[in-house]
């Protein structure tokens, strides 16, 4: 699930992220089907104030880095959230800053590290990576970088997209804190993959960077 992978090689399907209730071929659509998930989670933060925080974006991808391949997922994903904070009142974002890198290690977490420590970013969301391929390194690059693992997150992710892709089964992503003040979620490289994954994810940004925030 990298951006290397799009459309060759057999195990690639058009049907991830289809939705046979609501499309999510545009953005509206993700935010809608979002806003279903921040119903059910919402009480917890209702009484509680709006986090702002800095958003972090980094693609890896060789293609991407090298220029030959376009990055759609990072601005998905940072389209996402904006509209996602506006719509919804949940969050506001207070700055983006986005990269791209090569699948290699110590790039990807030098970046992350830098994302946090210096960009002071309280999420940072990653795209591509994350598949069985040896170039996918996003997983073990993250996990240099953290300190606690968060589970959750990415057994929901592939949990629900599973249902309508089950190749998303393979998805190696994982999340977790650094020095308790930034949250890193993996995600997959395709933008169908990313728009079907923050649909889980964008609800409970919130209440994960108030915990945060709350901590520090």
């Amino acid at each position: 699930q990298n951006n290397e992978t799009v459309g060759s090689g057999p195990v690639m399907s058009d049907v991830c992220c289809e939705d046979p209730e609501i499309s999510l071929s545009s953005t509206s659509n993700v935010l809608e089907k979002a806003c279903q998930g921040r119903i059910r989670i919402k009480s917890p933060m209702a009484s509680a104030r709006i986090p702002e925080f800095k958003l972090g974006v980094l693609t890896v991808s060789d293609r991407a880095f090298a220029g030959t391949y376009d990055d759609l997922s990072g601005p998905e994903v940072e389209k996402l959230c904006q509209g996602y904070g506006e719509k919804t009142k949940d969050f506001a974002l207070t700055g983006v800053f986005k990269h791209i890198v090569p699948d290699e290690v110590d790039q990807i977490s030098a970046k992350l590290i830098e994302l946090s420590d210096s960009h002071k970013c309280s999420v940072i969301i990653t795209t591509g990576g994350t598949g069985l391929s040896k170039r996918d390194v996003t997983p073990e690059a993250t996990k240099a970088v953290v300190n606690r693992i968060v589970q959750g997150i990415p057994e929901a992710i592939r949990r629900e997209t599973s249902k309508v892709e089950p190749l998303a089964m393979l998805s190696r992503a994982v999340a977790g804190i650094r020095n308790d003040q930034t949250l890193i979620v993996n995600l997959p490289g395709r933008p169908k993959a990313v728009r079907e994954s923050m649909v889980v994810l964008l609800p409970v940004l919130a209440q994960a960077v108030s915990q945060l925030q709350r901590e520090s």
